[in-house]
């Protein structure tokens, strides 16, 4: 007969403790509120480990420690894992996966957006994009960016009215620098990737409620 006994959270940490010393509620919580682990719950909604979800807790640990992989990528290494395939031999093409892009030059910049090179200078000039520092390449992000800018100045908006989406989104990348600091502070590979993590998830829910918050606010009448 399959086995059906069932762990509380605390019985699993306790299980995994001594293979993960850093295991805690705090963590095995976050990984379920990223997707990567589903346990059951009962009448009373506490969690019910089985043996695969321990399982499952345990490799997700394991990559983490010992690859410090982001959980993107441990999320998408977990199909193969359930699959029984084998995965030292897809290591290194998930983590290039991983990656953010090539950073990219000024031509290349022009190329993707349609913006003239003055109209570059200018978004420069305001603060609007920036180079990656001490260098005159854009991180690759700057393309959809630069994409974006177009489309606003095409419709009337100059580089100049463009700063205050910069200064906003200065203050919010401080907003969750200050969230991970501690995380960055431990100066571990995988603190720091744990921090990458947060950043990433906590990224998706400032840019919703950025849009739910300015869709709503173009709702209202305007002040007379």
């Amino acid at each position: 007969m399959p086995d059906t006994k069932t762990l509380s959270i605390g019985e699993v940490i306790n299980q995994l403790r001594d293979e993960f010393p850093d295991v805690s509620v705090s963590k095995i919580r976050f990984l379920e509120s990223q997707g990567l682990i589903d346990p059951d719950r009962s009448d009373s909604g506490y969690r019910k480990f089985d043996s695969q979800d321990v399982a499952r807790l345990s490799f997700i640990l394991q990559q983490q420690r010992d690859h410090f992989l982001p959980l993107k990528v441990i999320k998408s290494k977990l199909t193969l894992w359930e699959r029984g395939e084998d995965l030292d031999s897809r290591v290194a093409g998930s983590e290039s996966n991983a990656s953010s892009g090539e950073p990219l030059s000024r031509e290349e910049v022009l190329k993707r957006s349609g913006l003239t090179d003055q109209q570059l200078q200018e978004l420069l000039d305001a603060g609007v994009i920036r180079h990656i520092p001490d260098s005159t390449v854009f991180h690759s992000e700057i393309g959809v960016a630069a994409l974006e800018a177009k489309r606003l100045m095409d419709i009337g908006l100059e580089a100049r009215h463009l700063r205050a989406i910069r200064l906003s989104v200065d203050r919010e990348a401080d907003l969750l620098r200050q969230l991970t600091a501690p995380l960055m502070r431990a100066r571990n590979a995988e603190s720091q990737a744990r921090a990458r993590d947060l950043l990433e998830s906590s990224t998706g829910s400032v840019q919703a409620l950025h849009r739910a918050l300015l869709a709503g606010e173009l709702k209202q009448p305007p002040v007379q």
